[in-house]
């Protein structure tokens, strides 16, 4: 009677086991990607989706062939490959999930390809909650700062960013509603915390063309690497921002490669507004050729303010030294732009833990 309860206890430990390990083996293989895709109007929770101009071919991949229509925004990772000329605009409609951005993405953002991308919005142009990489394209961000007050206003918000591989980059942010703070650039702590690496510009061997009242790029530091500032002369990072020789904030950033040689036809890239009371945001599609070196009227300069914590709201806000964006609040994870997401830390703590619980009772029942 005892060997035969043994062998039912053996039995049902093995069973056990063997169920732990088959979690282990066929859990979750997803990669890290976006969990939803708001496009067009629409919300989407699985790729291989398509419409006029789009494509969403998997988690984490998104292309933009000829898009022009209302905003994008995604909930985690995504790589926006580009062709053509594309353009996002803010959605005016009363129930939309994205507010006062062109582009809204809760995790790290990789624009790339050999297109365009316009993004206009009243708060922000393009924002991202982690790092925005521009990889090769050519980006316009500008805000115009529309029904504003009390804010900060930017081209670009991003925790981090970096334009490399050729890439080109205007960002222009403007407002004219009491309070308002505009920026070109805007790097924020997205909510990490002392001591967390983050708010940092690097340029290697591209163009940005930022400005803004404020600052044209706000930031903790950053580095150019093949690159070199235009304007500001004598440009540095400084504790809140790119600064001129005297050390105050510039409201007008240009950096551009150190042997700056613009693609086969184009002569001219174009300026941001502010350079000239003639030209219009039309008149200065970054498609067109290279960026400005030319100086603009300054408006009067404040200290830009450092960029500190984003506390997330359920709307689009930037209060003072912080800044917080809208919709989809989502946790904030370290910033990198090839940092997993949070759910696959916690199965991977999760699969060892059910490896380890295997083993132990595979053990026990060879003893019983």
């Amino acid at each position: 009677m005892f060997a035969a309860k043994s062998h039912t206890s053996r039995y049902y430990i093995a069973i056990v086991a063997i169920a732990c390990l088959c979690v282990l083996l066929g859990g979750p293989s997803y990669a890290a990607g976006a969990e939803s895709l708001i496009i067009a109007g629409a919300t989407y929770y699985e790729p291989g989706v398509s419409g006029p101009g789009w494509a969403w071919t998997d988690a984490d991949h998104l292309e933009l062939n000829g898009y022009a229509g209302e905003a994008v925004g995604a909930e985690g990772d995504l790589v926006l490959t580009l062709a053509g000329q594309n353009s996002v605009a803010e959605s005016h409609a009363p129930d939309a999930d994205i507010t006062l951005c062109g582009m809204e993405v809760w995790g790290n953002l990789t624009l790339r390809g050999t297109g365009t991308l316009t993004a206009t919005g009243s708060q922000c142009g393009i924002h991202a909650s982690q790092a925005l990489v521009v990889d090769g394209c050519t980006v316009d961000a500008r805000a115009d700062g529309a029904d504003i007050t009390d804010e900060a206003v930017a081209g670009v918000i991003a925790g981090d960013m970096a334009v490399r591989g050729g890439g080109r980059v205007v960002a222009a942010g403007t407002g004219s509603g009491a309070g308002v703070r505009a920026y070109g650039v805007y790097l924020q702590d997205a909510g990490l915390g002392d001591g967390a690496a983050g708010c940092r510009l690097s340029v290697d061997a591209s163009w940005l063309d930022a400005i803004g009242a404020d600052g044209g790029v706000a930031c903790l530091g950053g580095s150019l690497v093949s690159a070199r500032f235009v304007t500001p002369a004598g440009g540095t990072f400084g504790a809140c921002g790119v600064v001129d020789a005297s050390g105050a904030v510039a409201p007008h950033v240009v950096v551009e490669p150190d042997v700056a040689t613009p693609p086969a036809g184009e002569t001219d890239w174009g300026e941001v507004p502010g350079d000239s009371a003639d030209k219009s945001p039309a008149d200065a599609n970054p498609a067109v050729g290279e960026p400005t070196t030319g100086s603009t009227a300054n408006p009067a300069q404040k200290p830009a303010a450092a960029p500190t914590k984003t506390s997330t709201t359920s709307k689009t806000t930037v209060n003072k030294t912080t800044i917080s964006t809208s919709s989809r609040p989502k946790t904030a994870t370290e910033t990198t732009a090839t940092l997993p997401k949070a759910g696959d830390n916690n199965w991977i703590a999760a699969s060892l833990s059910l490896f380890l619980l295997g083993l132990a009772l595979f053990g026990a029942a060879y003893r019983c």
